[in-house]
């Protein structure tokens, strides 16, 4: 478990908790919970009971959908200094979504009831919890017109240029994939097969090259540019 001032340090800088005063932090302190995941390893499954969210201090957390056939949608995924639940915790509903560690990763989970105590006291808390959940409904929205609008290609170059500085230019980058390609596949409502025949393609027109889970990019300026 992480000590006391590293936990708070670790709440401090969540965009939901930077407002908060000392006090309220060391509230929020007193009912948080660890939780270590080993890789592949479940924090709950669909239809799990809400009784809390949680942080990820470090590792990464998928949030997928399974299906009886045993295949699932991978809906996103959750890193360091990012939070998963705080939006089913408010529907008193059982968890839509299984979450699964994709890394060894160590958790911070956060009571219903300490976040309630805050709601009712600090109108500030409720409009940045509120603005939070609206920027991940936001994501969502722009994940389905991805889906709905633009070509499997255009998806993938959409997903490779988020991880390259808007003025990269002609300025070599590499990107390295933050998970399992068969995991980024799902992501992007592909499947791995397809995944793997658009990397080969762009690297035939000499767009990227793929060594293993990182893509070199020779220029931003071309990938970004590129009309599949």
């Amino acid at each position: 478990m992480p000590t006391a001032d590293a936990t708070l340090q670790i709440l401090s800088r969540l965009p939901l908790f930077q407002a908060l005063s000392s006090e309220q932090l060391q509230t929020i302190r007193g009912h948080v919970l660890e939780k270590r995941l080993a890789k592949g390893e479940f924090l709950f499954q669909k239809g799990d009971p809400v009784t809390g969210f949680y942080i990820v201090v470090h590792g990464q957390v998928k949030l997928a959908i399974p299906s009886p056939q045993g295949l699932e949608k991978v809906v996103e995924i959750i890193g360091p200094r990012q939070s998963l639940g705080e939006a089913v915790m408010f529907l008193g509903r059982p968890y839509p979504v299984a979450a699964q560690a994709l890394a060894d990763t160590l958790l911070l989970r956060i009571g219903h009831s300490a976040v309630d105590r805050l709601l009712e006291n600090d109108v500030s808390f409720a409009r940045r919890m509120l603005a939070g959940l609206s920027m991940r409904l936001h994501a969502l929205i722009q994940d389905v017109e991805s889906y709905s609008l633009r070509s499997s290609t255009q998806r993938v170059i959409g997903y490779l240029l988020q991880y390259c500085l808007e003025d990269s230019g002609d300025v070599e980058q590499a990107v390295a994939l933050p998970t399992a390609k068969h995991v980024i596949a799902s992501l992007l409502n592909l499947t791995p097969e397809t995944l793997s025949r658009i990397f080969q393609d762009l690297a035939r027109a000499g767009l990227i090259e793929v060594q293993g889970r990182t893509i070199v990019i020779p220029s931003v300026r071309r990938l970004r540019e590129f009309e599949p």
